[in-house]
């Protein structure tokens, strides 16, 4: 009985055992797959290939569809897990080294492996090549000569006013070089060194050019002439500026107006002078037009430059002089030379500076560089007129302090010379055309503005 049962359960654990062996395949076919044979669920699950893939089986990981590569970067292939190495052999199969960044060769199902197009790497871009930054402008540079001495009140400092400022204005792109009186060539040679180019440019006054050109001394100073807001308004709106620069430029000179400053005095006299006899046979430093007018009364004249008045008053070379202002006067010493001082400067009741520049240079300039020239040189012709005007009453105080005896011509005296005055514009009038046309120009202005003139003025 014992034997019996014992057989029993030897045939029952037999029986499981074999059972479990022709089963088990079936219950884990993942685990006893053949490998590259596709399970039946995922034959099913997928729509029918064209051609059998027998000879490439697919991998279990291309059993989903992968996502598109984008158009400009290929795909990344996962990387492969390598197979585990043979005992003795530590070198892994070369798919192991594959590098990563391989383009995946995974396509549709439906596809072939060889119909695929390989994805191309995209072409590296080349950055453009960078561009330089545009070259600095070079600094215009141009050398001024002056016809007043720097440290001279007014007239030399207006000339370094205007080295100083363009510099300001133009952010160093454009330099006018000042230089003192002499260094470059002479004053009264400037306006043929201009023309000719030996120099770039020069401060002076028109005036100064007289037994050049005859016309230019209507823009410096008018005997018995306009004020100096009537002086500007005919310069500037009545056509004095476009027959200005027409004259010049016939002579090879573009000019602008830089500078302009109050009434002068009429002069220094050694002696005083209470009649028109006592002009006759004097000799004086005159300049301009009011030169011309005193010849007419016997007067001997002279053009002497500043620096040079002190020096013929010493040598007894001259008698009188006229320069400017009491402010100017008063550093050049004059008063040390002569004791009586004449006023009203009816020869220079206001007077014009200029800047001449090479006319060929100045058309070469480009149009930044000319406006900032026009803008320093108005400012110039504001300041000069300022400054004029609030600087003389000390200059006359200290020079009162000095002994110096101011006087007033008398009524006859200016009778007169206005009646001289009147011939010299005929003569010149007659003699030289530019004159003429400029002398008419500015006749006909004061005529009409004697209307605004009267009726504004409360006096």
């Amino acid at each position: 009985m014992r034997n019996a049962i014992i057989g029993i359960v030897i045939g029952v654990v037999v029986g499981v055992v074999v059972g479990v062996t022709m089963v088990a395949p079936r219950l884990s076919p993942e685990e006893n797959q053949v490998p590259g044979r596709v399970p039946p669920k995922a034959e099913a699950s997928l729509p029918p290939a064209k051609k059998p893939l027998a000879e490439k089986p697919t991998p279990p990981s291309a059993e989903r569809p992968t996502a598109p590569a984008l158009a400009l970067a290929p795909a990344v292939a996962p990387a492969a897990v390598p197979p585990k190495p043979e005992a003795g052999n530590q070198t892994p199969p070369a798919a192991a080294t594959a590098p990563t960044t391989a383009p995946s060769t995974a396509t549709a199902p439906d596809a072939k492996p060889t119909d695929a197009p390989t994805p191309q790497a995209p072409a590296v871009a080349t950055a453009p090549p960078p561009v330089p930054p545009p070259a600095e402008p070079k600094t215009i540079r141009l050398r001024m000569g002056s016809a007043y001495a720097g440290n001279l009140p007014q007239l030399g400092t207006l000339a370094k006013r205007i080295e100083r400022d363009i510099w300001r204005v133009s952010d160093g792109r454009l330099e006018i070089k000042f230089h003192e009186p002499g260094a470059l060539v002479p004053p009264l040679e400037m306006f043929d060194a201009v023309r000719a180019g030996a120099i770039d440019a020069a401060f002076s006054s028109p005036g100064f050019w007289g037994n050049k050109v005859p016309a230019l001394q209507l823009f410096a100073a008018v005997p018995f002439g306009p004020s100096a807001k009537e002086y500007l308004a005919w310069i500037y709106f009545g056509g004095g500026r476009e027959l200005f620069e027409e004259i010049y430029h016939v002579n090879g000179i573009h000019s602008v107006f830089c500078g302009m400053i109050a009434p002068e005095a009429s002069g220094w006299f050694k002696r005083r002078i209470r009649t028109v006899e006592d002009l006759k046979g004097l000799r004086m430093r005159a300049f301009g037009l009011g030169a011309k007018v005193l010849r007419k009364l016997g007067v001997k004249t002279s053009q002497l430059a500043g620096g040079d008045i002190f020096l013929a008053f010493e040598s007894g070379a001259i008698d009188a002089a006229e320069f400017s202002m009491p402010a100017i006067d008063l550093k050049l010493g004059l008063h040390r030379m002569a004791k009586n001082y004449y006023f009203p400067g009816w020869h220079q009741p206001t007077t014009l500076f200029e800047l001449m520049i090479n006319h060929d240079k100045w058309k070469a300039l480009p149009t930044s560089a000319k406006a900032q020239i026009e803008a320093v040189c108005g400012d110039n012709v504001r300041h000069g007129l300022a400054e004029g005007e609030a600087k003389q009453y000390a200059a006359l105080k200290e020079l009162q302090s000095e002994g110096v005896e101011f006087r007033r011509w008398p009524s006859e005296i200016l009778d007169a010379l206005k009646t001289a005055w009147t011939a010299v514009v005929k003569e010149e009038s007659r003699t030289d055309a530019d004159f003429r046309r400029v002398w008419q120009s500015l006749s006909a202005f004061r005529e009409d503005y004697a209307i605004w003139s009267e009726l504004s003025s409360p006096y």
